[in-house]
């Protein structure tokens, strides 16, 4: 219940249509109500008697009745289509909101397939359970109160003979809710899973199609597969239960209101219209339950939905803005400074990525980050902008520790441009000035003319209007990465992280864009894994298994830095002999 209560905030706002909704829906529950009266008195009072005219007017209000009741019908549904959507909608927007907050840890921990699911279909589930709830929900149990109420009015001694019936009735709902709710909620991780692999193959066909590992991959897909239809189904089995037995409980009651009705008619204690009025109360009574097998199924799903979407609201990021943080205002080239930084991805372990690191990089200073992969190069990068923060030790930007600065005058200090350059859908204009969409033209040729890619946007059909796909599938990898590059040097950044970004352009080119990022003079910090990439920088500092070992000049170095020589001998770069 609280995973229910937890939703509640997101239904406020529409709290007089789901009011109005509540009102036509008693309006239809005394309408059903009230036919059942009418008919004991056409029988009672007008057949019985002889009287046609009473026969003829009851009908009429019947009949009107009737269509009263449909308009109100349609108001109810209406009223609670309209709360339901723009439950689900606030809910889906509070719940990207909330995952925009997360650092980096948390995306980790929670998979993107399984975060498309709880946007989507858990989202749905609730939201389904909010429109049934407006209808079926309330409905029911009014119905159910008015006809047991009007049973026992009717014939006191009929009406305890069926209390067994409706207590065995409710009974099975409750069993039913109990029993389905974990496994709706064993359903929704199996697609989950269903979704990572699906996603994960999306994403990298051409891996797979390169390695031939397609019937792999079907057959990773296909025991996903196979988990969610076998959970879909234990789930629909006990559905299937369920409805046959309110039937069953249902004719039973209707046969034994017969039996002990029609005894009592014939003993002169009850009239032939009251018999009738009962069954009617009855089956008012009942038909509703039978409703409730799907409000059931509704109320299982959405609640192991909400519990999924609370632990969405619930999550609270690892790297964030702390009460007294204040922005960064500075203009111009930062400094930062890394004192004694050490990290570990994983907390309490001793694997750390990066032990006791001091590095000081001056305003308007290009440093290099070169080593072997896992040397710890872009996990510096990372705590410089702020995705992780340090285990021990202090990042410091201008005198400041990040952890004092707000997220967003960190975001907006630090660029980065990472090595896997990720576009979205839209315009080469959108995406190079994604980070100021209202820079002039002239701003965004100049940044990508400075990272190289002016020449081949402009030779597009429709220059920097021309439409890019998702994640840039229409583009090369050297195009992408450019593309990525132009977007940091446009975002006015006080300190560059590039990541390896020419490592997918010829040497040419990437000299080129090494020679327009001096003419920038912002503060650089470039990650790479060459030598002749890491000698455009002022200085260069050697990272090898977390620690740096060594700083300075290439010439420096070579004649200092056994590690750095061993880096330089595996790329054929040729050193001084010490």
């Amino acid at each position: 219940m609280h995973a229910l209560r937890r939703m509640l905030p997101f239904v406020r706002p529409y709290r007089g249509l789901a009011v109005a909704s509540l009102v036509a829906l008693v309006a239809m529950v005394a309408f059903d109500l009230a036919i059942p009266r009418l008919v004991q008195r056409i029988l009672d009072d007008g057949v019985a008697r002889g009287d046609g005219g009473l026969v003829l007017r009851t009908a009429g209000t019947m009949l009107a009745l009737s269509f009263v009741s449909m308009a109100v019908a349609v108001g109810n549904s209406v009223a609670s289509v309209r709360v339901g959507e723009g439950f689900a909608r606030d809910l889906r927007e509070a719940l990207f909101r909330q995952v925009q907050t997360w650092s980096a840890a948390e995306h980790e921990r929670v998979p993107t397939g399984q975060l498309l699911v709880r946007l989507t279909s858990d989202v749905a589930a609730v939201k389904m359970l909010v429109q049934m709830s407006l209808r079926i929900g309330t409905r029911a149990p009014l119905l159910l109160a008015g006809s047991v109420s009007l049973m026992v009015r009717t014939s006191p001694r009929l009406a305890l003979t069926m209390l067994p019936v409706l207590a065995v009735t409710v009974a099975l709902l409750v069993g039913f809710v109990r029993v389905m709710e974990p496994r709706f909620l064993d359903a929704q991780k199996r697609l989950d899973a269903l979704n990572a692999v699906l996603q994960e193959n999306v994403a990298g066909v051409r891996l797979v199609r390169a390695f031939v590992r397609g019937a792999t991959e079907l057959a990773r897909f296909r025991r996903a597969n196979v988990e969610v239809t076998e959970t879909a189904l234990r789930v629909l089995d006990a559905g299937a239960v369920l409805s046959p037995a309110l039937t069953m409980c249902v004719n039973i009651g209707v046969v034994v209101v017969i039996a002990s009705g029609g005894a009592q008619s014939i003993a002169g204690t009850l009239t032939s219209g009251e018999v009738v009025a009962f069954s009617n109360y009855l089956l008012t009574a009942m038909g509703p339950l039978l409703l409730m097998t799907m409000l059931t199924s509704a109320w299982a799903q959405g609640v192991a939905s909400a519990q999924r979407l609370a632990e969405v609201f619930e999550v609270v990021p690892a790297v964030r803005d702390a009460p007294e943080a204040r922005a960064l205002e500075c203009d111009g080239p930062a400094r930062v400074d890394f004192e004694s930084v050490t990290f570990a991805y994983h907390q309490g372990t001793d694997a750390n990525a990066l032990t006791d690191v001091t590095l000081r990089i001056a305003a308007g200073e290009t440093v290099a980050l070169l080593g072997a992969t896992g040397a710890g190069k872009s996990t510096l990068a990372a705590l410089l902008a702020r995705a992780w923060d340090p285990t021990a030790g202090r990042v410091l930007l201008d005198g400041h520790d990040l952890r004092t600065l707000t997220l967003a005058s960190v975001a907006g200090a630090v660029a980065t441009a990472p090595q896997e350059a990720l576009l979205f859908a839209g315009t080469v204009r959108d995406n190079v000035a994604y980070g100021r969409p209202d820079a002039r033209d002239e701003e965004v040729i100049a940044a990508a003319t400075a990272a190289q890619a002016h020449g081949f946007i402009a030779a597009m059909a429709d220059g920097y209007a021309s439409r890019v796909q998702p994640r840039g599938a229409n583009l090369s990898g050297g195009q992408r990465q450019r593309i990525s590059l132009a977007r940091a040097l446009l975002a006015r950044s006080r300190v560059l992280v590039l990541d390896d970004v020419t490592s997918a352009v010829d040497g040419e080119t990437g000299a080129r864009i090494h020679a327009a990022l001096r003419a920038e003079r912002r503060t650089t910090v470039l990650i790479t894994q060459r030598v002749a990439a890491a000698r455009v920088a002022d200085r260069i500092v050697v990272l090898d298994n977390g620690r740096l070992v060594a700083e300075g000049t290439h010439d420096a170095l070579a004649a200092e830095s056994p590690v750095y020589r061993e880096i330089c001998a595996s790329q054929g770069v040729e050193v001084p002999a010490v």
